[in-house]
């Protein structure tokens, strides 16, 4: 490491403070920063770049937008306190509040963050659309209508924004809550243009500090933040820092000596020495860490493209319909879930939508372990016992190995010969993205808490490359029931909608469900405040951590 960034993490350290005293490290004994560990990097801190976990993980402390979601993924106000929308569903009016102001910044007068009014959303909505821009995120505003090519995205005054649509889309308000429509301030984003990435400036609990990629990453307490918690002015932690160790099991040696606070997910090289068979903690470990386990917006597959003509696709559509439920009937979840994942997930056995859905529907019956409907739909097929039956290959990454290896042993006791394929990562996106792949392995995540998103995979305007519909998946009924469900308001028509769309896509079977994700948080005794969400998002303005002399 060179002296010039070993200055900067010790200036990022003192919080501002001469550098002479960032050698004492009593100085600072009062300070509490928050510490974990991000193995798989981050990429960007531009809000309109916020496509990755990671990446949405420090963006989100940073920025904030219109609205946010809640633990129970309501939409709650966050810079709008209050917001209109027409009967007909065209015209969204946002009011905001007036006392939320951008992090301190010499582009500003005197240096001092500026109040942020209606205009920066107007600027920030519009740079998010540029195509020069290129935001991975620019679908989410698909809705707004446009006149004489300008987005009718307008500020009547400093307080008060107005959104008007093509067309009613009942999701859009949840849309607004995810990072890539944070408001930023034009003088900054335009001043270090595609550099704003490394110089972030927003409204957020944290203010930016310091990023040496791939080592270190500092964000300091934003003092001047707008929100409270029981009656408190948020955050209450001093910093965060953020470590890049890639090796994840040298990461969870690092949690369990105390030096990162917190620590998400697992892995296979420690599940077994921190979990029991059943998910729960070991023992030796539950004196000084919690874990907090909640149902995840995330659904692991396995998915056909339709399209493709290896593999089945040589075979009747009728025939691939058949040996595509035979497969889903094949192997057993429940087990795999239990033994894989020591019971980290639940078996998706209740269609594609997973359990941390709001209103999930424990009543739609998708497809359990049974082999003995396997075999008669592979009889029924013309291959008894899978005699002649072409050998179907499965591409996947090497964390899912284990999993593809288990779904294969299961299926050839059936006569369905699997061959298993690893790749790299990003050859493996690729290939299933550009319709490339004829089985792959995958996961849905969602990016909003409506269960729109999920059936979207389906719709076959989405088609890949330019949509998430990787199967080629098409059913004229199922895309007129998705198109309704865009304008629906009322919960029970479209509890019925969706579940329709699920029994289609359980009949036709272009995916084989495997479970529904859990989001787990490890984190340490002395940290108060943090809560997992079926978004798995990261919320730190409201952690609190014990300092030293105040842990028992």
């Amino acid at each position: 490491m060179n002296n010039q960034i070993k200055y900067s993490i010790l200036i990022a350290f003192g919080f501002g403070l001469a550098l002479c005293s960032c050698t004492d490290p009593i100085a600072h004994s009062n300070k509490t920063v928050f510490k974990y560990n991000e193995s798989a990097g981050i990429t960007s801190l531009d809000p309109a770049f916020s496509n990755r976990t990671e990446n949405i993980w420090a963006v989100n402390q940073l920025f904030n937008g219109l609205v946010q979601l809640n633990d129970t993924l309501a939409v709650m106000p966050c810079i709008a306190h209050s917001w209109d929308i027409s009967n007909d569903g065209l015209n969204y009016v946002f009011h905001l509040r007036n006392d939320v102001y951008f992090h301190d910044h010499p582009l500003f007068l005197k240096g001092k963050g500026r109040k942020v009014t209606a205009l920066d959303f107007v600027y920030s909505f519009n740079r998010m659309l540029d195509p020069a821009i290129a935001s991975p995120g620019v679908w989410v505003l698909n809705a707004v209508a446009k006149k004489e090519n300008q987005y009718l995205i307008e500020a009547t005054n400093d307080t008060t924004l107005v959104l008007t649509l093509s067309k009613p889309y009942r999701p859009f308000l949840n849309l607004l809550s995810m990072p890539y429509c944070s408001v930023v301030p034009k003088e900054v984003a335009e001043h270090y243009k595609k550099d704003f990435r490394n110089n972030p400036i927003g409204t957020g609990p944290f203010t930016f500090k310091f990023w040496a990629e791939g080592e270190k990453m500092v964000l300091l307490k934003n003092t001047n933040y707008f929100e409270k918690f029981e009656g408190n002015r948020m955050p209450f932690l001093d910093a965060i820092n953020i470590s890049f160790l890639k090796d994840r099991q040298t990461a969870f040696l690092e949690f369990v000596k105390g030096n990162f606070d917190f620590m998400s997910g697992i892995d296979a090289s420690y599940k077994d020495e921190l979990l029991t068979r059943t998910g729960m903690l070991q023992n030796k470990y539950k004196s000084n860490i919690n874990m907090s386990k909640i149902s995840f917006l995330k659904t692991d597959y396995l998915g056909f493209n339709l399209d493709n003509a290896e593999g089945l696709g040589k075979l009747s559509k009728a025939q691939q319909t058949k040996i595509r439920k035979a497969i889903n009937y094949g192997f057993d979840r429940k087990k795999m879930v239990l033994y894989l994942r020591n019971n980290i997930g639940v078996a998706a056995i209740n269609g594609f939508i997973p359990k941390g859905m709001p209103w999930f529907d424990t009543t739609i019956v998708g497809f359990t372990f049974q082999p003995e409907k396997a075999k008669q739909l592979l009889l029924e097929a013309g291959f008894p016992e899978g005699k002649n039956l072409p050998e179907i290959q499965l591409i996947t990454t090497a964390v899912y190995l284990d999993v593809c290896e288990y779904i294969q042993s299961e299926l050839s006791q059936l006569g369905i010969k699997i061959k298993v394929e690893v790749l790299l990562p990003a050859i493996n996106s690729e290939l299933i993205a550009n319709n490339k792949a004829a089985f792959f392995r995958k996961s849905w995540v969602a990016d909003y808490a409506d269960k729109e998103n999920y059936m979207s995979v389906f719709y076959s305007g989405n088609f890949s490359p330019n949509g998430p519909n990787y199967t080629h998946f098409s059913n004229a009924v199922f895309d007129s029931l998705y198109e309704v469900s865009l304008t629906m308001i009322s919960n029970k028509e479209l509890q019925s909608n969706f579940n329709r769309m699920e029994a289609i896509i359980i009949n036709e079977s272009p995916v084989v469900p495997l479970y529904y994700d859990d989001a787990v948080f490890f984190y340490h005794n002395n940290i108060n405040g943090l809560r997992g969400n079926p978004l798995n998002l990261l919320q730190l303005k409201s952690v609190k951590k014990k300092k030293a002399n105040e842990i028992n």
